[in-house]
């Protein structure tokens, strides 16, 4: 198993504030490590740790085999960043702001341009490129800050909330680029509020709370952190919902509810249960335009392990 990047121990303190009291943090070269976990948890400052912006108090990180505090300047020529906030110039346009990225990278001023027209293109930013970016709206500057990380071809990123503002088909788009990224070896380090995108795109996530790992796993593991499972039936004919009500408690042995209208669930402890349901419903001829057998979701277990949802589903 080679790591790409590596956190022991890591302590962060401001004041008598401790922002990390200790965390470890690991990936394999080509995964994506998600870092979920409440504001103020210290998801930030373990970024800005392992991309040498912060000397942590204690513990230590290694990226790429370098140490984050004695092989800095190394350290960064390995990685990409995109924080919360946008970075770029706004006076600037979006072609001379990449173009002056991949010069400070050394690149030669015809291949810095030649990757930031790449990199305008996979971003759908082609037609705003000789614009300034103070005329771009807020998802288009989100978009130029996540291709300005990638300039240099890191082999780790680190994504800070990176598809905060974008709309869904934007955030998609942003899906797509991560999965390829990850499919030519790079690793990325990806914290978000958005627990569907964790879910979607994570191998492993660790979950943060006060400064503390509190879990590690992958989003199948944590969700089973909540125990159990639900099944969920649809009727075609609202009228014989109190039919599936009867089948539903009758296998399960438990109340159904009904999260919303003209449809129960009910929590079972296994697989069997599902096949018992679906052969009851058949013998009742219950026609059912929606039938699943559901894990407990990742915000349910990001709510069992840290006793709130995250800001996106409390806002929801």
């Amino acid at each position: 198993m080679r790591l790409a990047f590596q956190a022991e121990g890591l302590v962060k303190r401001y004041g008598e504030t401790t922002a990390l009291a200790g965390i470890d943090l690991a990936a394999e070269q080509g995964t994506v490590l998600g870092v979920l976990g409440p504001n103020g948890a210290g998801k930030t400052t373990a970024v800005r740790i392992l991309a040498t912006l912060l000397r942590p108090d204690g513990g230590r990180a290694r990226v790429g085999g370098l140490d984050v505090v004695k092989d800095a300047a190394k350290v960064r020529r390995l990685i990409g960043l995109t924080g919360q906030y946008a970075s770029v110039d706004e006076d600037l346009t979006g072609l001379e702001n990449l173009v002056l990225i991949g010069e400070l990278l050394d690149l030669r001023r015809p291949q810095a341009k030649l990757r930031a027209k790449q990199l305008l293109a996979d971003f759908d930013l082609t037609d705003a490129a000789g614009r300034q970016v103070k005329t771009y709206s807020g998802g288009m500057r989100r978009r130029l800050d996540l291709a300005a990380s990638l300039v240099g071809r890191p082999d780790v990123i680190y994504l800070d909330e990176p598809t905060t503002g974008l709309d869904p088909a934007k955030r998609d788009d942003v899906w797509t680029i991560i999965r390829s990224l990850v499919a030519d070896g790079v690793t990325v380090l990806l914290t978000t509020q958005y627990l569907e995108e964790a879910d979607a795109l994570a191998d492993d996530i660790t979950v943060i709370d006060h400064g503390k790992v509190i879990a590690h796993g992958t989003p199948g593991e944590l969700k089973r952190i909540v125990g159990g499972q639900t099944i969920l039936v649809r009727p075609l004919d609202p009228d014989r919902l109190p039919d599936v009500a009867r089948v539903l408690e009758a296998v399960a042995g438990r109340e159904s509810e009904s999260p919303s209208r003209g449809v129960l669930t009910v929590p079972v402890d296994g697989d069997a249960a599902f096949t018992e349901v679906v052969r009851r419903l058949a013998d009742e001829r219950i026609t059912v335009t929606e039938l699943s057998l559901r894990l407990p979701s990742l915000d349910d277990a990001f709510f069992t392990l840290t006793g709130r949802h995250t800001e996106q589903e409390a806002a929801a």
